[in-house]
């Protein structure tokens, strides 16, 4: 059964892009099937991807221009790349009836050839984050060790309960990440434990270490694993992808 995740936070510079790469390419590494959906107007997964401008596109995807083609990054793993003109999206379907569902229906007869679908989202709560958590299952929030990442949390949290009243009963919290997390330091150790008070188990045991080889990795258009197998970027996700696959059953 597919399930599909958006990776989402309102913030910029947080971990999204990467943690969608890294998690998509762990979990077909395992032997699952991924499709990766680069939804920011940035392309930045796209670009991290090695994958340049495309007509088969989600922004022609979702203005129906063209059919779901996605691009093969590996045997397990495809990406269905962004455009630019994505920007647009928001104002040109603001007068369309149900252009929440825009993705939903995009991705509907597609989502069964796929174990997990995951959403890239952009650094925004418009209209095209609205599209995928009403197309998703479950959201994943990859945060910041810092005091004014809990209270951006809590404002998605209150966007993500009322998408779930209005237009999909069957989200819910994927989990919290800890992104760019450093060990040594004590604010990093405090804001962890509070996170963990307030959300429990949804925080994530897995931190992602601060890590060059994670901001590395894009400028050569390949994810962590196979542009540094041994490093502590790869074995941070390679554990989140173990835990989260251990929290799926």
């Amino acid at each position: 059964m597919t399930k599909i995740i958006s990776i989402i936070n309102q913030k910029g510079g947080v971990g999204k892009t990467t943690t969608t790469c890294s998690l998509a390419a762990a979990l077909s590494r395992s032997g699952h099937k991924v499709l990766g959906v680069d939804l920011d107007p940035q392309c930045n997964l796209s670009q991290s991807l090695g994958v340049k401008s495309q007509d088969d596109n989600v922004y022609n995807l979702l203005k129906g221009n063209c059919e779901f083609k996605p691009i093969s990054i590996d045997e397990n793993f495809h990406l269905l790349p962004s455009s630019i003109d994505l920007s647009a999206f928001e104002v040109e379907l603001s007068n369309e009836p149900g252009r929440e569902f825009s993705l939903r229906e995009a991705i509907l007869e597609i989502r069964s050839d796929y174990d997990y679908i995951l959403i890239d989202c952009s650094p925004s709560l418009g209209l095209t984050s609205l599209n995928a958590l009403t197309a998703s299952d479950s959201f994943l929030v990859p945060i910041l060790p810092h005091h004014l990442s809990i209270q951006g949390l809590s404002k998605l949290l209150e966007l993500t309960d009322k998408i779930k009243t209005r237009l999909n009963n069957k989200l819910e919290l994927e989990g919290i990440l800890l992104t760019q997390f450093s060990p040594r330091k004590v604010m990093h150790r405090d804001i962890s434990e509070v996170i963990k008070e307030h959300f429990g188990s949804k925080l994530y045991k897995t931190f992602i270490r601060e890590n060059i080889a994670l901001a590395e990795a894009p400028s050569a258009g390949i994810d962590i694993f196979r542009y540094a197998p041994k490093s502590n970027g790869a074995e941070d996700y390679l554990s989140l992808c173990e835990e989260f696959l251990s929290k799926q059953y």
